[in-house]
């Protein structure tokens, strides 16, 4: 019976070529010996600092900043202080993750500026013109305070007296501000006199939430039915530890007539 020809060396043509760069092992899994001249030419890594040999010591790589895939096939590792964690099925290459920072938790930097995380301060650092050791560092855990800020103002509203009338504004603190409507009026002597809604006034709520956006409380005021003495000035005011903040919006109220107007105005003046 002729003897059939071994495939071995036809299956090692047929095989792609080694990637460059790639730290090849033996079947025992131990590193082979490096050769510096099949790694490919590092361009300058994104982020100055984050740079490392493989797994195998032999050719250089950019690590990954937070953010950046790892993992995978090629083996992609994540920069100093961060981790490899997994990400959700169907959102990446089977075994690719996602580089995240091992400290979790919003952090304030001694530049006043709230970060994500420690590792985005330290980034803003290693980025940061004429950087030197220690110009930007951790502060406190939890975001920077800051006094209140009103994002969105009261906006001016009309309506009849029966109707109804509301005021909103939006104000941005940390700590959380204490939020508050007063109505602001002149006593007979000229001075300003602010009244604490809703008082005694039945027909008037107030009501205070969080959000929209982080940090940032809504404030609303709701009139109804209309009188003609809920017109006037009202003053969104915000207070927290660091400072106070507020703003105005004004209710402008119409009466309706006892006679119901016309529907063709003029009319009759042609009978």
């Amino acid at each position: 019976m002729p003897r059939v020809p071994t495939l071995l060396p036809l299956l090692f043509l047929l095989l792609p070529p080694l990637t460059p760069g790639v730290r090849l092992r033996d079947v025992d899994g131990d590193c082979r010996p490096c050769r510096p001249d099949r790694c490919p030419a590092l361009a300058p890594c994104p982020v100055p600092g984050f740079a490392a040999r493989d797994e195998c010591g032999c050719c250089a790589l950019c690590l990954g900043a937070e953010g950046a895939s790892c993992g995978g096939r090629a083996g992609a590792r994540c920069g100093p202080g961060l981790v490899c964690a997994s990400r959700a099925a169907g959102l990446a290459p089977e075994g690719t993750g996602l580089c995240v920072c091992a400290q979790r938790g919003v952090v304030c930097g001694s530049d006043g500026r709230s970060y994500p995380s420690v590792c985005a301060l330290r980034l803003r650092a290693r980025l940061a013109p004429r950087a030197h050791p220690g110009h930007l560092h951790k502060a406190r855990d939890g975001p920077c305070e800051f006094a209140p800020v009103v994002v969105v103002p009261p906006r001016g509203v009309e309506n009849a007296t029966g109707a109804q009338a509301h005021l909103s504004c939006a104000v941005r603190a940390v700590p959380a501000p204490v939020i508050t409507w007063r109505k602001v009026s002149l006593s007979p002597g000229g001075t300003q006199v602010l009244e604490e809604m809703p008082g005694d006034h039945v027909n008037i709520a107030v009501q205070v939430q969080g959000g929209p956006s982080d940090h940032e409380a809504t404030a609303r005021i709701l009139i109804s039915p209309l009188k003609k003495e809920d017109e006037g000035v009202y003053q969104c005011h915000s207070v927290n530890s660091v400072g106070e903040a507020q703003a105005h919006g004004t209710v402008t109220v119409t009466e309706l007539s006892r006679h119901r107007a016309p529907l063709f105005p003029g009319l009759d003046d042609h009978k």
